[in-house]
C-alpha cells in the first residue's frame, strides 16, 4: 500500500495548480498547464488535468508517483 502524504489547508479549498505549487511538484504558476500536459493527474482515482480544480478535503491526489490526501 503507497504511503499518503498528508496536506493541511486552512481554506475551505485549493486549486489544482495551486496544490501543485504547495507540494514542490512546480515553481511557479505558469509552470501548471505544461506539468498537467505532461504528467497524470488522478483525483480521487479519476484522471483530471484542469489547473482550477477545486480540492476539497479528504481528496485523494495521485501525482508524480505519491499520493497526497488534503486534511
Amino acid at each position: 500500500m503507497a504511503i499518503i502524504e498528508k496536506v493541511e489547508i486552512k481554506e475551505d479549498f485549493i486549486t489544482l495548480g495551486q496544490f501543485l505549487k504547495l507540494v514542490d511538484l512546480i515553481s511557479s504558476g505558469g509552470e501548471v498547464k505544461y506539468f498537467l500536459a505532461e504528467n497524470t493527474v488522478l483525483i480521487n482515482h479519476e484522471t483530471d488535468n484542469r489547473r482550477g480544480r477545486k480540492l476539497y478535503k479528504n481528496d485523494l491526489i495521485e501525482v508524480a508517483s505519491k499520493t497526497y490526501r488534503i486534511c
